[in-house]
């Protein structure tokens, strides 16, 4: 359902370039003695970019950190081939310890004193300081959705897109925003799938994000078992009993990588198989077989969905231009989607930032901006399904939606099930939120 989600145990992430006209004109005259190559850039001074992340956030440090991981890598390269037209891109962090007081800390002390131009790849728990970015005008490039942020205030642009008006104020269109069903059209399609079912935790956000996958099925048919445990003292052997009792053909869940481990130990202890245990990319990483370690059977039944490319798809050139970067820095231990999506992010700055030194001869907030909301789809180089930002009054009824699949297998990993591009769908929309 889109906007894709990730949930993680205090929070749900409520997923759903371009080129822009950042030039002028100028007089004839300015055209009588012609350069013979390109113009110099007007300053030769770091482009500074900041990233906001919840590093120490309550559910776990290793949490937020991909995409900040994807940025760092992706700008160590481009520097090391001499920057940005010249001019090398300066990283600066800042952990809000996924706090709403630590988020607005962060973006006073990255917009206002360190003066970046642009954040990239936000990845924050309560990203309480989106107001003040959208006050600045400073774009916000490839962030994560948790939470409505993305859907709500103009100068943020989410990884995955957004059709809302993003005046501020209300989230969506009236406080709902929409999702569609693309995801259980799939498995209903492809594996014939009829009972699902949805586990959550009894904590708003996971409960939130349980009642928009129970909505999704339910409209495309299935019949729903839902399961919700305890956050703090979560049962998940009932749980996992009750989901033998019903047979359910697929499970999906509205929880962090932690809770879904335990899940499947259960499943497996209680001797359940199903066709699919689905996740969310946030889950999506090359340490599954230490996370499932308990879990064999559960962990092959792994699949995940998502709106970027496979990493483990190295025969497409960008991701083996990423692959590359992240193995030779960190020696591919560890490698997950959302640092892929990360790079993906960095990458998107780096071609708004071109696009603004050949217009103007300059990179700036404003310029960024207008290439960032100019309505063009960007896909990343093939590392995402075209990402759109429009401001649509009314909300789609039907939407054409595709996605990225994969499938967890022993000594394989996550291996890839067709083309994104292809794998798509005329679905409803479904509205969701308070």
């Amino acid at each position: 359902m889109r906007p894709r989600a990730a949930v993680t145990g205090l929070l749900v992430v409520l997923p759903m370039a371009l080129t822009a006209a950042c030039g002028s004109r100028l007089p004839e005259s300015d055209f009588t003695d012609r350069p013979t190559g390109p113009a110099p850039p007007a300053s030769t001074e770091p482009l500074r970019v900041g990233i906001v992340l919840s590093e120490t956030s309550p559910v776990g440090g290793e949490t937020f950190t991909g995409p900040r991981d994807g940025v760092k890598a992706y700008f160590d390269r481009l520097n090391a081939k001499g920057g940005i037209e010249g001019r090398k891109v300066e990283v600066h962090t800042c952990d809000d310890g996924g706090s709403g007081v630590g988020n607005n800390e962060c973006v006073h002390k990255l917009i206002d004193e360190q003066k970046v131009v642009a954040l990239v790849a936000t990845a924050s728990l309560d990203y309480a300081g989106a107001p003040q970015v959208a006050r600045a005008g400073v774009p916000d490039i490839g962030g994560q959705p948790i939470g409505p942020a993305y859907d709500t205030y103009p100068h943020l642009y989410s990884i995955y897109g957004s059709l809302a008006p993003r005046k501020g104020g209300k989230p969506g269109w009236d406080g709902k925003q929409y999702g569609g069903t693309e995801i259980y059209r799939y498995f209903k399609r492809e594996h014939g799938a009829r009972t699902a079912a949805v586990v959550s935790y009894n904590q708003s956000a996971s409960a939130s994000y349980a009642r928009l996958v129970t909505d999704g099925l339910k409209a495309e048919g299935y019949k729903v078992v839902n399961e919700q445990v305890d956050f703090a003292l979560p049962n998940f052997r009932a749980a996992a009993a009750d989901l033998k009792e019903q047979g359910a053909d697929l499970v999906f869940d509205a929880m962090d990588t932690h809770g879904n481990a335990q899940l499947c130990k259960a499943m497996d202890d209680a001797g359940v198989s199903v066709t699919a245990k689905v996740t969310n990319a946030q889950n999506w990483t090359s340490t599954v077989a230490d996370d499932y370690k308990d879990a064999p059977r559960c962990r092959n039944a792994l699949w995940v969905t998502g709106a970027s490319r496979n990493y483990e798809d190295v025969d497409h050139p960008a991701v083996k231009e990423f692959r590359d970067a992240v193995d030779a820095a960190e020696g591919g231990d560890r490698v997950s989607q959302w640092e892929l999506e990360g790079w993906a992010a960095a990458m998107w700055f780096t071609d708004a930032a071109k696009s603004c030194l050949k217009e103007e001869s300059d990179v700036t907030r404003a310029c960024v901006d207008r290439f960032m909301s100019s309505g063009k789809p960007y896909t990343a180089r093939g590392l995402l399904l075209p990402v759109v930002f429009e401001q649509r009054p009314e909300p789609p009824e039907t939407r054409r939606t595709c996605l990225s699949v994969a499938r967890w297998k022993d000594g394989d990993g996550w291996v890839g099930q067709g083309e994104m591009n292809d794998t798509c769908f005329d679905v409803p929309q479904l509205p969701y939120g308070p």
